[in-house]
């Protein structure tokens, strides 16, 4: 299998990023998680002692880019976070970015690459385009039992609010807005648990990439 890419795209706490690291990790191909550049970007910009409304340093934090940046134990700092919110704002920056995403998926052997704008935007071409979905109140359920597990004190109801005003912003946003691919396979996962959606994506894959001709590789998972 040369160079295959697989987009996967979805909205929050559908389970998109944990099926993808998982199908990256028994494919053999890389994983690129799209939200977390953003952060890494930001990262080296704070690093640097740049600002993040200074456009012209975010711009070549972003161009500095590098997949080792991705590495950094600290991107999911508060800090962080609220520097990356205001970068991914700045046009230069998610056109470089953009790039960015663009150059990982063409290393070969390929990679998973989960986020919002995959199939539409990013990687129109991709091979294989999945978009992960599920129902409000099964995602309001997963990331209740997992802020439940953290600290033991979730408002469920006010979860279920936030994921819908994030759904409806990341829909309606002008620049890459959340929608899915003309030509992606709806994968379900509200009566789905992990082991299962894995099962269901890997089908799809196979299959799709089997119609494509391409030729599947023996996974490390199953080596």
């Amino acid at each position: 299998m040369s160079n295959v890419v697989i987009a996967v795209d979805g909205p929050v706490a559908a389970g998109k990023g944990t099926l993808a690291r998982r199908l990256a990790a028994h494919l053999g191909l890389q994983h690129l998680d799209s939200g977390m550049i953003y952060r890494a970007a930001a990262a080296r910009l704070l690093e640097t002692g740049g600002q993040p409304v200074d456009a012209a340093a975010a711009e070549a934090a972003a161009k500095a880019l590098s997949a080792d940046d991705l590495t950094r134990p600290n991107l999911r700092d508060q800090a962080i976070g609220g520097a990356a919110s205001k970068v991914a704002v700045i046009p230069a920056v998610r056109a470089a970015l953009l790039e960015f995403q663009r150059r990982f998926v063409q290393t070969p052997p390929g990679a998973v690459i989960d986020g919002r704008d995959i199939g539409t935007v990013v990687c129109p071409d991709a091979n294989v385009k999945l978009y992960v979905t599920a129902s409000l109140d099964a995602r309001a359920g997963r990331r209740h039992a997992e802020l439940e597990a953290r600290d033991g004190s979730a408002d469920f109801k006010a979860i279920r609010a936030e994921i819908s005003e994030r759904d409806r912003r990341d829909m309606e946003r002008e620049t890459a807005p959340l929608r899915q691919a003309d030509d992606a396979v709806t994968l379900d996962t509200s009566d789905l648990d992990a082991d299962m959606a894995f099962q269901a994506a890997l089908e799809i894959i196979e299959q799709s990439l089997k119609q494509q001709g391409n030729i599947a590789i023996e996974s490390p998972a199953s080596a």
